[in-house]
C-alpha cells in the first residue's frame, strides 16, 4: 500500500489593502505643500483695502499706512519704517498697504516722502473684487 503525501491547504490571507503606503503617500504631499508655500505675515494693522482687479499681492516689502496715517514695515514704525523700506526695497517694487479711509492727501505726502528718500517703484495694494 502507497501511502499519500497530504499536501496542507495554504492559509488564506485576509483581502485588505495594505494601508501604509496610502499613509506615506498623504505624508509626502503634506510635506511637500507646507514647504512649498509662502506664508505672509500678518499685517500690524486691522485694514479695509480699496477694491480693484488685478494681480495677488504676495506680501513682501509692504509698508503698511492705517485710517490715522501710522507707517509700518516689518517691526519699525513711523520715519524709521520709511528708510527701511526704502533699503530693503531697493531692486523690487515697494507694495503700500493703505486703508481705503485714509485721506488721499496723507498718502499723497506719504508718497512724496517714498520719492524724496529714493524709491523708483512702488505699488499700491488694493483687494481684489
Amino acid at each position: 500500500m502507497r501511502r499519500r503525501t497530504r499536501i496542507k491547504p495554504q492559509s488564506r490571507r485576509s483581502a485588505r489593502e495594505p494601508v501604509v503606503p496610502m499613509i506615506n503617500v498623504v505624508f509626502l504631499l503634506l510635506i511637500f505643500f507646507l514647504m512649498t508655500a509662502q506664508i505672509v505675515p500678518p499685517a500690524p494693522f486691522d485694514l479695509d483695502l480699496p477694491r480693484a482687479t488685478g494681480h495677488e499681492d504676495t506680501g513682501q516689502n509692504a509698508l503698511y499706512i492705517n485710517d490715522d496715517g501710522e507707517i509700518a514695515f516689518d517691526t519699525a514704525r513711523g520715519d524709521l519704517a520709511l528708510t527701511q523700506a526704502i533699503s530693503i526695497a531697493a531692486e523690487d517694487p515697494l507694495r503700500v498697504h493703505a486703508d481705503a479711509n485714509l485721506p488721499a492727501a496723507t498718502l499723497a505726502q506719504i508718497l512724496a516722502t517714498l520719492t524724496a528718500l529714493g524709491a523708483t517703484r512702488v505699488e499700491i495694494v488694493t483687494e481684489g473684487g
